[in-house]
């Protein structure tokens, strides 16, 4: 049964993290330490910073890119993942290695105090329990693992245990929403000790779930937290940001007198848990980063249908030039058709995206958005491998001259970042709207130095998003 929903929510973004100590995982976390713990974010795609900046995003995991998170004077940083890309087995040992590098890192740095935060998607998708399974696995025995999936500046909250979506200014159970219908990570339950009943396979029923109202989250939940053993699973409400600053602080306090939690996540606890000041360049003002005033590029990979619905407004702005992906192509060749019509139209795509780029414009290159049938969930996941794979090659195809680049899609961000530019790191600088991140690639890039690039989810914003973004970022005039 899902317990009664409130109308009058508000909207919100999520989070996840872990607490623990030292290279021998001691408890940790002094609140009134300085300059505070160090947070270390295993992203599952990389939209997870969409609530803060000024940090690292690291899309390799071995000990020597992870101490440069470590020792970077920024409190949070970034491991890119992209588990919610790959099948369970791949995302279990992915996981697995991060934890394991990790805790040589951290021996290395001598990092007395930090989190692990496990973020994952507001919209219930990503391999849960396995990720958590296995961080529990590498990194040891919690009193507990929270479900706080709150994610405000894309509106999703949790109330009385139900996680709701706004839709038209609506508070929507979750699992009523399209995203619930997703072929890898679909499920029936916007009730969080249901979902969990039903993602465990009944291992946690729903009545071993424990559920912190909004009531006791914002009177103080530091007593509860206290009296946590045994890995107990909890659900989280969240209507507010500041309802996520409350249940961080009592966390924190927990945590240095001992306990240990993992969390699954979205982004809007790791905003409470970093207390970062504003960013340092308004969104409204990051557009100043494009290099040279020149004309940019969008990729967008995305096939949600909140992308659908954003792209119609881009492609009908001043400047744009659409170029379509047709992916079914790319279907017939791997199925057995010409394996010439795979370079044939990269090359189509790559000549046209050079034209509108001579031509001052910027091209805007999309996956048809029509639906192909896959005859299982394997499959499905390898041409999704395959379409972000003809992506990247565009991505390195683009013209080096480009000011800008858009990628829209978490999956797709994640792969132009690791693949498409090849980047070890990037700095956050901060957000262009709500919820939507930008990056900067290092001025040593052998192609795109200094290149700002965004990370647009796909399912943030309203339907003018892309095209706010796209007119931020566009030489003017």
């Amino acid at each position: 049964m899902v317990p009664p929903g409130n109308p009058h929510l508000s909207p919100d973004p999520m989070a996840e993290l872990m607490t623990m100590s030292a290279p021998n995982l001691s408890p940790v976390l002094n609140p009134g330490s300085s300059p505070g713990p160090k947070i270390i974010v295993l992203d599952d795609d990389p939209t997870g910073s969409q609530t803060v900046h000024s940090c690292l995003l690291l899309t390799r995991w071995d000990v020597e890119t992870l101490l440069l998170g470590l020792r970077d004077p920024a409190r949070i940083f970034f491991v890119l993942t992209n588990t919610r890309a790959l099948p369970p087995d791949q995302a279990v040992a992915v996981t697995r290695s991060v934890c394991q590098n990790l805790k040589q890192a951290l021996a290395i740095a001598q990092i007395g105090e930090f989190l692990v935060v496990s973020r994952s998607d507001s919209t219930l998708r990503g391999h849960y329990p396995l990720e958590t399974d296995a961080i529990a696995a590498e990194l040891g025995d919690f009193d507990a693992h929270f479900l706080t999936p709150a994610f405000f500046e894309g509106g999703r909250l949790t109330r009385g245990g139900v996680h709701y979506l706004m839709v038209n200014g609506q508070p929507t159970p979750v699992h009523e929403t399209e995203f619930a219908q997703d072929s890898v990570f679909g499920y029936h339950h916007s009730y969080l000790p249901d979902y969990v009943a039903e993602k465990t396979q009944g291992r946690i029923t729903a009545d071993q779930v424990q559920v912190l109202d909004l009531a006791t989250v914002r009177s103080g939940c530091l007593a509860q937290l206290q009296g946590l053993r045994g890995n107990q699973c909890v659900a989280v409400d969240a209507e507010v940001q500041g309802d996520l600053d409350r249940f961080a602080q009592d966390v924190l306090e927990a945590a240095s007198q001992g306990k240990r939690f993992l969390f699954r996540s979205a982004a809007s606890l790791l905003t409470a848990l970093a207390a970062l000041p504003p960013q340092p360049v308004a969104a409204a003002d990051l557009g100043q980063y494009n290099r040279q005033g020149r004309s940019g590029a969008v990729i967008v990979g995305s096939h949600v249908k909140k992308t659908t619905q954003q792209l119609a407004p881009l492609l009908a702005a001043e400047g744009v030039v659409p170029v379509e992906v047709e992916v079914g192509r790319l279907q017939q060749c791997l199925q057995g058709g010409d394996p010439q019509d795979r370079d044939r139209l990269l090359q189509e795509v790559l000549a046209a995206a050079h034209q509108a780029h001579h031509q001052g414009k910027t091209p805007v290159i999309y996956t048809s958005r029509q639906e192909l049938t896959f005859g299982d969930v394997q499959t499905r996941l390898d041409f999704g491998v395959q379409v972000s794979a003809l992506l990247m090659d565009v991505v390195r195809g683009l013209p080096p001259t480009l000011g800008f680049l858009i990628s829209k899609g978490g999956i797709t961000s994640n792969d132009v970042l690791s693949e498409g530019l090849a980047l070890t790191t990037a700095r956050l600088l901060g957000q262009v709207l709500p919820g939507v991140s930008m990056v900067r690639t290092e001025s040593n890039h052998p192609q795109f130095p200094e290149l700002p690039v965004v990370l647009f989810p796909g399912n943030v914003g309203d339907d003018q998003a892309l095209a706010t973004v796209y007119d931020r970022l566009r030489p003017m005039g």
